[in-house]
C-alpha cells in the first residue's frame, strides 16, 4: 500500500515532537515551519520554513499538492509570554493561518485536514467542573473561553465546520483535536493547588496516545457526523481516571483506544503528595 502524503505545519512546534517519531514511519512528509529549530535550539529533519500567515498563498501552494492530509500545529505566539498574555490582534493573525490552511488544502484537493485545537476553546466550563457543578464536558456543549487564545481556538473550529459544509464547493474533511496537557505532570506546587493538579491529571495524554489520535484522526475513512457533515470534534486526553472532558465520541467514530492513564504513569506521585495531603488519605 502506498504511504500518504501529509503536510504538517509547525513542526518545529511541542505538539510536533511528540508526533513526528511515529508519522515519519508512516507517511511521506512535508514539514512546514517558521524556523527549523525546535524550542530548545535542536533542529528538526525535514523542515522547510515558510511562512502560512502570507496573504499570498502561491508562495506555499506547491507543498499542499497531491496532499491526502493536512495536520495544522502551527501556532503564532509571542515568545516568553503565557496563554493569558494574548490579545485579540494577536490571536487573529492565528485565524488568518487557519483560513490559509484550509483554503489551500481545499483548491489543492487535499481530502482532509487535521486540526490541532485545544481545551481551551471551551475552558470556561471549567470553574463550573471544579465546583463539581459539572462533571464531564463532551463537545456539544458550545465552545465557551474567557481568554482570547480559547476564542481564537473556538473559531478555528468554527471556521472548519464553514468548509466541511460543501458551502465552498466541496466538503473538506476536518477533524479538530482539543489537546489537553500533552506534558509531564509535576507534582512541585500540588500541595498549594491540589484542585490544579487534580485537574492536569484528568487532561493529561501521554505521546503514544496522542499519536494514535492523530493518526486515527488521519486515517479512519468515514468521519461524518449524525447530519452527514465530514466534521469532528475530539477531546485529546488519556484514558485518565481522573478526565472531565468526554473522549466517547472518538471511541466511536475512530476507534481511539487510549493505553495509558495519569494515575498509574504518575502513581507515586499522586501517592506522596495527595495521600499525604488529604484527610483520610482519600484520593
Amino acid at each position: 500500500m502506498a504511504r500518504m502524503k501529509v503536510v504538517v505545519t509547525g513542526a518545529a512546534g511541542r505538539v510536533a515532537s511528540q508526533l513526528l517519531p511515529a508519522f515519519r514511519e508512516r507517511y511521506d512528509l512535508v514539514l512546514l515551519d517558521t524556523r527549523d529549530r525546535n524550542r530548545d535550539g535542536a533542529p528538526v529533519e525535514g523542515v522547510t520554513i515558510t511562512d502560512l500567515r502570507e496573504a499570498d498563498r502561491e508562495t506555499y501552494r506547491r507543498f499542499f499538492s497531491g496532499a491526502d492530509a493536512v495536520v495544522h500545529l502551527a501556532f503564532n505566539y509571542k515568545r516568553g509570554h503565557s496563554m493569558n498574555d494574548g490579545d485579540y490582534y494577536s490571536e487573529r493573525s492565528n485565524l488568518d493561518l487557519a483560513f490559509h490552511v484550509y483554503q489551500t488544502a481545499l483548491e489543492e484537493d487535499v481530502p482532509r485536514v487535521v486540526i490541532a485545537s485545544s481545551n481551551h476553546a471551551a475552558d470556561w466550563y471549567e470553574h463550573l467542573l471544579r465546583q463539581r457543578k459539572m462533571e464531564m464536558l463532551d463537545v456539544t456543549a458550545p465552545p465557551l473561553s474567557d481568554n482570547y487564545y480559547g476564542w481564537a481556538k473556538a473559531c478555528y473550529e468554527h471556521l472548519g465546520f464553514l468548509f466541511a459544509t460543501r458551502r465552498k464547493g466541496r466538503a473538506l474533511e476536518v477533524v479538530q483535536v482539543r489537546i489537553g496537557a500533552p506534558r509531564s505532570i509535576p507534582a512541585d506546587n500540588a500541595a498549594n493547588d491540589l484542585t490544579g493538579y487534580k485537574r492536569n491529571l484528568g487532561a493529561y495524554i501521554s505521546p503514544r496516545d496522542l499519536q494514535q489520535l492523530f493518526v486515527k484522526s488521519i486515517e479512519t475513512p468515514d468521519i461524518t457526523n449524525e447530519h452527514g457533515i465530514p466534521f469532528q470534534i475530539f477531546y485529546g486526553v488519556s484514558n485518565n481516571a481522573r478526565a472531565f472532558w468526554s473522549i466517547a465520541n472518538a471511541r466511536k467514530v475512530i476507534g481511539y483506544a487510549p493505553q495509558d492513564d495519569s494515575e498509574v504513569v504518575f502513581a507515586d506521585d499522586i501517592r506522596r503528595v495527595l495521600v499525604e495531603q488529604e484527610s483520610g488519605g482519600r484520593l
